[in-house]
């Protein structure tokens, strides 16, 4: 009877847990979007990593996000190369191979174009389905969250995707799932919020000589 009576509290104690860990997901979720809504620009540092097809490569620089869908890539570690939109156009520009190319953001097919959104268009819980808490995920830092979705908008492209939140609410890094197993992960670092942000930073003229090539960007 004492056996019966410890696993039913425990089961209970179990349905308590999990139904709070649910219970705050929704309230996680609307302040992360509250938090990013109300910003007018972004600047972060960035270590973005690729993991798949036997590879993995690590590259690091510095990300300028401003309203409307403005956003600036510009990476100095292990190359430098730059990843540019104005909200309309998008450049990507390899200056060690002079190499340029341009799309519109409609068209873009980049893991990076949802994030150029991030400023004012940020809800959670109807761009990630089945947004839950990914317990099976240790967080980076202690004290963060990491939720699990998966996203609406890139379902073809992508498995699911996996945030980790601070306490105060910022996205701390961001995993990408590939459907077939590859993952790009985004950490982010050094946030400065609702600086003064001039246009010109997310407009590129290509330096002289440097053929541009309309069509597909990236990586």
């Amino acid at each position: 009877m004492k056996n019966i009576t410890r696993r039913l509290t425990a089961l209970a104690v179990l349905g308590v847990a999990t139904f709070g860990h649910a219970q705050d997901v929704p309230a996680l979720a609307r302040a992360v979007d509250d938090h990013y809504n109300h910003l007018r620009s972004l600047e972060t540092e960035f270590v973005e990593t690729y993991r798949g097809e036997g590879l993995e490569r690590v590259e690091s620089g510095t990300l300028w996000l401003k309203k409307p869908r403005k956003m600036r890539w510009e990476y100095r570690s292990p190359k430098e190369k730059l990843f540019v939109s104005n909200g309309q156009s998008v450049w990507f520009y390899l200056p060690a191979e002079k190499q340029l190319r341009k799309t519109s953001l409609k068209k873009l097919d980049d893991l990076r174009s949802p994030i150029a959104f991030l400023l004012g268009k940020t809800k959670l819980e109807k761009e990630l389905r089945g947004l839950s808490k990914a317990l099976d995920e240790t967080p980076v830092a202690v004290g963060n969250t990491v939720l699990r979705g998966v996203p609406v908008a890139m379902a073809g492209q992508l498995s699911e995707v996996l945030l980790e939140i601070t306490p105060g609410h910022q996205i701390a890094r961001i995993v990408l799932v590939e459907a077939e197993g590859a993952a790009t992960e985004f950490r982010f670092s050094g946030w400065k919020e609702n600086l003064e942000m001039n246009d010109s930073r997310f407009q590129f003229t290509p330096p002289a000589g440097v053929e541009t090539v309309e069509g597909s960007v990236g990586p």
